[in-house]
C-alpha cells in the first residue's frame, strides 16, 4: 500500500510539474512577459508574439514526451511497466 501511495504520489508531482511550466510558458510568456519579450525576435517575429502562437505548442510537445520518458521510468521502478 505504501509504494502504492508513493507511485501516485510521485505521478502528481510529475503532472503538477507539466501543469506549472506550461501555464508559465503559454500564459506568462504569452500575456504577462509580453512586452518584455517583445524586445527580442525569433525568426522575424516578436518573442512575445512567437510564444503565444507557437512556444507553448511546442512546449505542450515536449512535456508530453517529457512525461512519458519520466512515467516509464517510474512503471519500472515501481515494477508496473507495460509490456
Amino acid at each position: 500500500m505504501e509504494q502504492e501511495n508513493a507511485y501516485w504520489q510521485t505521478n502528481i508531482r510529475l503532472i503538477l510539474t507539466c501543469l506549472v511550466i506550461w501555464f508559465v510558458v503559454s500564459f506568462g510568456c504569452g500575456i504577462l512577459f509580453v512586452e518584455q519579450l517583445n524586445e527580442f525576435r525569433l525568426g522575424g517575429y516578436k518573442l512575445g508574439f512567437w510564444f503565444a502562437q507557437q512556444g507553448s505548442i511546442y512546449t505542450f510537445v515536449g512535456l508530453v514526451f517529457w512525461y512519458a520518458v519520466q512515467m516509464n521510468k517510474l512503471d519500472k521502478k515501481h515494477n508496473v511497466e507495460e509490456e
